[in-house]
C-alpha cells in the first residue's frame, strides 16, 4: 500500500515537472515568436536586401556600423584593368587641404575605382591585418587633369573625387605615367555622368537616416527604462553635444566672414607685406624687378659652380640634399643676402639642384610655350647647317630675358662639357638633364615620349653649336 502511494506521488511529481517544462517551453516559444515578429517587421523596411537584420543590440555605440554592414550588399568583384607602382600624395580629404606627403603605392585600377596598397596586392592580401583595408577611390564623377603647378616633380596628374578628396600621382618614366593617365581617364569616361552616381549616395544616406531614426526610438525607450540618475546623465550628454555643434557652426561662420573680408594678394604686395618671390615667378618679372636681363640668382649659382664644381663627378646629374636645397630656396625668396661660399652650401650639388629647381618652377619655361613647336620643327631638319640657322633665327626672336639667360646658361654648360674627362658629363648627358626642364609643351599630349627626344636634341644642339647660334662668348 505504501509502495502504491509512493508510485502515485512519483507520477504526480513527474507530471507536474512535465507541465512546468511545458510552460517554460511555451514561454520560450512565445518569446521567440515575438522576436520573429520584430525581425519580420524590421525586414519589411529593406526588402530588396534579402537579409533579415539582427534585433537592435543594447550596445548602441557601434550599432550604426553593424546596420550598414548588414544592409549594404558587397560590391561585385571588379575586373582589374591596370596595376603597378606609382608615387602618390593625398592633398585633400573631403575638401580639407592636407600636407603633401609623397609615398610609393601599389595602385590597382578597376572599372569604377582605384585602390592604393603599400605593397603589391598579392603581398598586401597575404600580410593584411584583420580590419585593415586599402585606401579606395570611387571614380564615379571624378575628374583627372595634369597638375604640374602642384609639384616641382615632373609627370604629375591629379584626381579629384565628388567627395572632395584629391590625389596626386607621379612617375619619372614618361610612358608609364602617360599610360596610367589615359587608363584612368578612360575608366572615368565610361562611368555615367548623370545623376546615377549621386543617387547611390542618396540611397545610402536614406539607409543611414532610417537606421538613425530606429536607433533614436530605441534609445528613447532605453532612456525610459533606465534609472533617473542615468537618464539625467545621458540627457546632459545629448544637450552638450548639441551645444558643441552650434559652437562649431558659429566658428565656421566667423571664419567665413574673415576669409571673405581679407585683402587680396595684390593689396598685400602693394603695402609691402608680401614680397615677390624669385622661385615660381615669371622670368621677365624677376628681370624687371632686378633691372637686368639675367636673374642675379642664376649668375650667382653659375659663378659658384665654375669656381669649385667644374671637375666634380656627375655635376648637374647628381642630386643634392633636398632639405638643404629648400633652405636655400627659402633664403632666396626672402631676399636675404646670399653667400654661396658659406660652409652650409659647401656641397656643390645643392647649388646645382637649386639652379635646376629655379628653371623647373618657372611658370613658363626658358624656351617660351609659343616657340615650342617652332624649335621642334627646326630640329627635325635633315641638313645640319639648315638646322643650326633655323635654331639661331628662333633664338634671336626670343624676348631679351629669355635670350640672354639662355646664352649665359648654355655658355656655362659648354665649360662643363669641356671638362667631361673629369666630371663625366657629356653633351648628351647635359641634354638629358636640361632638355625637359628648359623646353616643354604647354599642353602635354600623347606625344610626350617623342617630345622628350626632341627636347634632348635641341639642348644638345645648343651646346655643341653654341658659338654659331649665339656668337662668341664675349659678345
Amino acid at each position: 500500500m505504501q509502495k502504491s502511494t509512493n508510485s502515485d506521488t512519483s507520477v504526480e511529481t513527474l507530471n507536474s515537472t512535465r507541465q512546468g517544462t511545458g510552460a517554460v517551453q511555451m514561454r520560450i516559444k512565445n518569446a521567440n515568436s515575438h522576436h520573429d515578429r520584430l525581425s519580420q517587421s524590421k525586414s519589411m523596411i529593406l526588402t530588396d536586401v534579402g537579409k533579415i537584420t539582427e534585433p537592435i543590440s543594447r550596445h548602441r555605440r557601434n550599432h550604426s556600423q553593424h546596420v550598414l554592414k548588414d544592409v549594404i550588399p558587397p560590391l561585385e568583384q571588379l575586373m582589374v584593368e591596370k596595376e603597378g607602382y606609382l608615387q602618390k600624395a593625398k592633398i585633400a580629404d573631403g575638401g580639407k587641404k592636407l600636407r603633401k606627403n609623397w609615398s610609393t603605392s601599389w595602385v590597382v585600377l578597376s572599372s569604377r575605382k582605384i585602390e592604393f596598397y603599400k605593397e603589391s596586392k598579392q603581398q598586401a592580401l597575404s600580410n593584411m591585418k584583420a580590419g585593415h583595408k586599402p585606401e579606395s577611390v570611387d571614380l564615379c564623377g571624378a575628374q583627372i587633369e595634369w597638375a604640374k603647378e602642384k609639384s616641382s616633380r615632373k609627370n604629375v596628374f591629379q584626381i579629384t573625387t565628388v567627395s572632395g578628396n584629391e590625389f596626386l600621382l607621379q612617375s619619372d618614366i614618361d610612358f608609364i605615367i602617360l599610360d596610367w593617365f589615359h587608363a584612368i581617364k578612360n575608366a572615368i569616361d565610361r562611368l555615367p555622368k548623370d545623376s546615377s552616381c549621386p543617387s547611390r549616395n542618396l540611397e545610402l544616406f536614406k539607409i543611414q537616416r532610417s537606421s538613425s531614426t530606429e536607433l533614436l526610438s530605441h534609445c528613447d525607450s532605453d532612456i525610459k527604462e533606465q534609472k533617473p540618475e542615468h537618464r539625467k546623465s545621458l540627457m546632459f550628454r545629448l544637450h552638450h553635444s548639441a551645444s558643441d555643434t552650434s559652437d562649431k557652426n558659429r566658428v565656421k561662420s566667423r571664419l567665413k566672414k574673415f576669409i571673405t573680408r581679407r585683402p587680396s594678394l595684390k593689396t598685400l604686395q602693394e603695402k609691402g607685406l608680401i614680397k615677390d618671390q624669385i622661385f615660381g615667378s615669371h622670368l621677365h618679372t624677376v628681370c624687371e624687378r632686378e633691372n637686368s636681363t639675367v636673374p642675379r640668382f642664376v649668375k650667382q649659382c653659375i659663378e659658384a659652380v665654375e669656381k669649385r664644381g667644374l671637375d666634380v663627378d656627375g655635376i648637374y646629374r647628381v642630386s643634392g640634399n633636398l632639405a638643404t636645397i629648400q633652405k636655400l630656396r627659402f633664403i632666396v625668396n626672402q631676399e636675404e643676402k646670399l653667400n654661396l661660399d658659406d660652409s652650409q652650401w659647401e656641397d656643390i650639388h645643392v647649388v646645382t639642384g637649386a639652379l635646376k629647381m629655379f628653371f623647373r618652377e618657372l611658370p613658363e619655361p626658358l624656351f617660351p610655350y609659343s616657340f615650342f613647336e617652332q624649335f621642334v620643327e627646326a630640329i627635325k631638319k635633315q641638313d645640319n647647317n639648315t638646322r643650326i640657322e633655323a635654331v639661331k633665327s628662333l633664338v634671336q626672336k626670343l624676348p631679351p630675358p629669355n635670350r640672354d639667360t639662355m646664352k649665359v646658361l648654355f655658355g656655362h654648360l659648354t665649360k662643363i662639357v669641356a671638362k667631361a674627362s673629369k666630371n663625366l658629363m657629356s653633351t648628351q648627358s647635359l641634354g638629358i638633364v636640361f632638355g625637359p626642364t628648359l623646353l616643354r609643351a604647354e599642353n602635354e599630349t600623347g606625344n610626350m615620349a617623342i617630345h622628350m627626344v626632341y627636347q634632348n636634341q635641341i639642348a644638345e644642339l645648343m651646346l655643341s653649336e653654341f658659338s654659331k647660334i649665339f656668337g662668341s662668348e664675349e659678345d
